[in-house]
């Protein structure tokens, strides 16, 4: 069987995994009144959190899977990320309200995976600004990614559609009010991560870069270029630390643990395809018990063969001409 006929195959059969538990567990949810029930958590001084799940997107929980959140500032309210749906980005302008009836300045989407940018409609009236690459990205795979949010959310995802970032960011300290914010382009996680240090509160939102007791995603990932974002994140002073997903720390711990994920994850393909196995045997291969602090471990393992094999084999394997 060819790798890219295998690699299909995978793909595929995560994807009906993932749909089914979807199925299976919200079928109740899906037939009541759908809301995400956003309720903010205080982390810092102006600083809001609406925690997400660290479990797959299904249709129990509408794709809510990322700690998005707000700062409150004397200029107006700054939004970060705005959710895998409209109508989690009209329920965070809601809770919004709830907390301070200034209106939102500015929105920043840090890449272009879905749970960050699909709630971009409800946001419509205000500059929704991204990286460059992230919203040459969002145009080029915008419509695919919706798509298969709608497959695997079912009606949480009724009546969205892409809506891209309006304004295109830098690496750059802005100001809003008494809040200094810091935006931090890099690449690794994806073509385009935008980080977002509040120099006031030290508060770092640190998008896909770090993922905190939940297995990490690949789907866009350059494990070296990764490597080096988390040694940008190891140099910062701060002291709160916003992973998009998983949990929110006072140190660095995070850092090491996803370092210490993609580190042993590289390795391992790489050692799998000199030792001469195919992909379907890596994707059976043991995982260390260190790792089973991370939540959906074996499925994101699996998806993380499918994504990083292909290019490790053909890195590795000698040409024959």
């Amino acid at each position: 069987m060819s790798v890219p006929l295998l690699r299909r195959l995978v793909l595929s059969a995560a994807f009906a995994a993932v749909l089914a538990a979807g199925l299976m567990s919200g079928g109740a949810c899906a037939a009541g009144t759908l809301t995400y029930d956003l309720k903010p958590t205080r982390i810092a001084p102006d600083t809001y959190v609406f925690e997400g799940s660290t479990k797959h997107f299904t249709r129990a929980n509408g794709g809510n899977i990322l700690n998005s959140g707000f700062i409150v500032t004397a200029d107006g309210v700054i939004v970060i990320q705005t959710g895998p749906s409209r109508r989690y980005g009209e329920e965070m302008r809601a809770a919004i309200r709830k907390v301070t009836e200034k209106p939102i300045r500015k929105v920043f989407v840090s890449n272009l995976h879905p749970d960050y940018w699909l709630g971009n409609q409800a946001f419509a009236d205000v500059p929704v600004a991204a990286l460059p690459g992230t919203i040459a990205g969002i145009q080029e795979e915008g419509n695919g990614i919706a798509e298969n949010m709608y497959r695997l959310v079912g009606d949480w995802m009724r009546g969205t559609e892409v809506t891209l970032p309006t304004e295109p960011v830098y690496g750059s300290t802005v100001k809003f009010g008494d809040h200094q914010l810091r935006l931090i382009p890099l690449s690794g996680h994806t073509a385009a991560d935008l980080m977002i240090l509040d120099e006031s509160t030290g508060v770092l939102f640190t998008g896909g870069v770090v993922f905190c007791d939940r297995t990490p995603t690949t789907p866009h990932a350059t494990v070296a270029d990764w490597l080096k974002e988390l040694d940008a994140v190891d140099a910062l002073d701060i002291r709160l630390l916003v992973p998009n997903h998983g949990h929110i720390r006072p140190d660095k711990a995070c850092v090491a643990q996803t370092r210490d994920w993609l580190t042993w994850l590289d390795g391992t393909l790489r050692h799998a395809v000199e030792s001469g196995l195919d992909m379907a045997e890596a994707l059976e291969l043991p995982i260390p018990e260190r790792f089973q602090v991370l939540d959906v471990l074996r499925e994101e393992y699996r998806r993380s063969v499918a994504h990083l094999w292909p290019r490790i084999e053909q890195a590795s394997l000698p040409r024959v001409n």
